[in-house]
């Protein structure tokens, strides 16, 4: 599985293998800015999007709605990370599938078979 994650402050592979995802499996890439985010999009292809709100120099809502009215192939699960449960409810709502604080990330279903317990 590909996942791209847009956070710019916290390492979110450390923060899945810290609870527990076994992410050996995965091919992992983390964007500590939103430059140029949808051309990382489609060169990397990610099975799985992480998306925070509050990045620079675009924000992950921004991000998202440039994403799904663009070209570049929609990644099968989008989530909406944001540490503000109001800016994950709004990319829901324009069309993430999932909306979670980042500190619980790793608690998404998504990872259910990367699980190390």
């Amino acid at each position: 599985m590909r996942v791209l994650a847009f956070e710019d402050m916290y390492d979110i592979e450390a923060m899945l293998v810290s609870s527990g995802i076994d992410v050996s499996n995965l091919t992992f890439q983390q964007r500590w800015n939103s430059d140029d985010a949808l051309a990382h999009i489609e060169s990397f292809n990610p099975d799985v999007l992480l998306l925070d709100h509050f990045m620079p120099p675009t924000s992950g809502y921004d991000v998202l709605k440039e994403l799904l009215t663009s070209s570049v192939s929609r990644p099968h699960v989008i989530v909406a990370m944001s540490s503000e449960p109001s800016k994950n409810r709004a990319m829901v709502e324009l069309g993430a599938d999932f909306g979670t604080i980042k500190f619980t990330v790793s608690e998404l279903e998504i990872w259910s078979s990367h699980s190390s317990s």
